[in-house]
């Protein structure tokens, strides 16, 4: 095992290639008594590692951790180095027994056997994992190339099984090509509800959404997550327009977007975009809401859920289990502003994106924003807009 951390150092900087920086490989070796000459990298991840972790007790992350590390104990027989690179993702470090390999069959021949029984002795304590294999460097000072390809060799394993084995190889660049299975409506409606600080139904949405490009681009999963970027973008933009620091959103966001492009699994990849999602909303609702009582939280969020509908402040009150009387006064102690007028105010919110991002009628706007008449719709995006929604529309077009 390499848990010891002058071992977890030496690792890092070979897998980050920062080794240069420090000194001569040699000379790192000496002082951190590390005799291991690594020369290709295993990316050991387990399967949908997420899921299983749910109602787990932490302590159950560290003895994963050490069975992983027995199994390989027990089936590496070559010097190695282990260092966990992100939760559930263990970076094995290979010294192969020779020096080189002139043909990729034979690093294949040595490499493929060793990871089927790291699977197969992971399986045996009941936990299923998949393997990456990168290629083989003897310049230590390249290592890092070993385990980028140990990563990218395991995007094909993305939207797939378990117990997989991947070898990188190099592939030829391909022209995109198709359309976007998502439609200006959902992206609308996407801006929409970020734009009114509906958190779960923005969770819902985006989380539908990534299921179309996830069936549509089920081969090519560079065009998914460039599909997935747009979509952040979208969300990112709508957030800063709406009050959202600027200085916070485009630092996580930049972050993010980076460590999307490295990440080797669905649930991961999801799981990493909602939590982002949730970070944008929570922006603008602080922004616009400060911070308000909890059944004020749950009043918001029945009524941002529902804006497709009629609302009605004793519906509201009866799902907060309140009066409506007592509800109604404390509504506006704590928002300043009357029941009534805060729902108007979302609709109208709501009502934006679909005036600028759709050609749908005034009749379509207000039915989708809970309003029968289109009329009354009208009159009220007026007194609060100072112009008709065609005038807004014209404006926004033009």
């Amino acid at each position: 095992m390499s848990d010891h951390p002058a071992k977890v150092a030496f690792s890092h900087w070979l897998l980050t290639g920062t080794i240069v920086h420090h000194a001569h490989f040699e000379t790192m070796q000496e002082q951190y008594q590390v005799s291991v000459h690594p020369q290709l990298i295993m990316l050991i991840s387990i399967d949908r590692y997420f899921e299983i972790c749910i109602g787990r007790p932490f302590l159950w992350r560290r003895e994963i951790a050490i069975q992983l590390s027995q199994v390989i104990q027990k089936v590496v027989s070559i010097p190695y180095l282990t260092i966990w690179v992100e939760e559930g993702v263990m970076a094995l470090l290979l010294e192969l027994p020779k020096p080189s390999y002139e043909h990729p069959e034979q690093l294949y021949s040595f490499t493929h056997p060793l990871a089927e029984q790291v699977i197969k002795g992971m399986a045996d304590q009941g936990v299923s994992v998949s393997i990456g294999i990168g290629g083989f460097y003897s310049n230590p000072y390249l290592l890092h190339l070993s385990y980028q390809e140990a990563r990218k060799s395991m995007i094909h394993r993305f939207f797939q099984g378990n117990q997989l084995i991947f070898h990188y190889q190099e592939e030829e660049k391909r022209e995109i090509a198709g359309k976007s299975p998502l439609t200006n409506e959902e992206r609308t409606e996407l801006q929409a509800l970020v734009r009114i600080a509906d958190e779960e139904g923005v969770i819902s949405l985006l989380q539908l959404m990534l299921k179309k490009l996830a069936v549509a681009h089920y081969q090519d999963v560079e065009v998914f997550k460039s599909e997935v970027t747009d979509l952040i973008m979208l969300m990112t933009r709508v957030a800063l327009e709406n009050g959202g620091n600027m200085i916070d959103i485009l630092s996580r966001n930049a972050a993010l977007i980076q460590d999307l492009y490295h990440t080797i699994r669905y649930d991961h990849f999801v799981k990493k975009v909602s939590t982002y999602a949730r970070q944008l909303v929570a922006q603008i609702d602080m922004g616009h809401l400060g911070k308000v009582s909890t059944w004020i939280r749950k009043a918001l969020d029945y009524m941002r859920a529902n804006l497709h509908q009629k609302i009605t402040l004793v519906e509201v009150a009866q799902y907060c289990s309140m009066s409506h009387y007592y509800f109604s006064r404390k509504f506006k102690e704590e928002l300043g502003i009357s029941f009534i007028e805060y729902l108007n105010q979302l609709r109208i919110k709501k009502a934006f994106y679909y005036l600028e991002q759709t050609d749908w009628t005034i009749q379509q706007i207000a039915e989708a924003i809970g309003f029968d008449d289109a009329n009354y719709f009208s009159r009220l995006f007026k007194r609060y807009q100072k112009q008709t929604p065609t005038e807004y529309r014209r404006a926004k077009l033009y």
